[in-house]
């Protein structure tokens, strides 16, 4: 028998190099909230954070199609965060069943449709493996290591 996670929020988040699309929908909400999100570390961990102040008792389901890259990382760093990867092709074939906007695609569009994934068809998906604490705090100190290691590097070579 398969337990289900209760959800506070359904998160759809299409990535793009310089900002990402979002939406969102509580999970006793009718409705769609939109936002852009800067892809930005600060702008990212201030999101998270926001969503924890709204929602200070529940997990929050995020569908992205990426299982690996900063934007990943970055959200990883949460533990009120559950990532859901979508594998691109398949949200490009529930585009066209959809046949929302004649299946062309546009940032708006695909975060409604990841979050209506993630709300519909959880069963479909399986979350990323959750990251200890533990290694949550590894990442951020090496993180913090890389920084300065850049930062030397800069000054090395100026």
């Amino acid at each position: 028998m398969k337990t289900t996670t209760t959800y506070a929020a359904f998160v759809g988040l299409d990535w793009a190099d310089r900002s990402h699309q979002v939406c969102l929908r509580t999970a006793d909400g009718t409705r769609d909230e939109q936002s852009k999100l800067d892809q930005d570390p600060l702008a990212l961990q201030s999101w998270a954070n926001a969503l924890r102040a709204r929602f200070p008792e529940g997990k929050i389901a995020v569908a992205l199609e990426q299982t690996k890259g900063p934007l990943v990382y970055a959200l990883s760093m949460h533990a009120h965060l559950e990532l859901f990867p979508i594998n691109p092709a398949m949200l490009a074939k529930y585009r066209e069943a959809a046949k929302a906007a004649s299946g062309t695609k546009n940032d708006p569009l695909d975060a409604s449709l990841l979050c209506e994934l993630l709300r519909v068809h959880r069963d479909w998906l399986r979350p990323l493996p959750t990251v200890p604490a533990a290694a949550r705090e590894l990442q951020m100190l090496l993180e913090a290591r890389r920084g300065l290691v850049d930062q030397r590097t800069g000054l090395a070579a100026s």
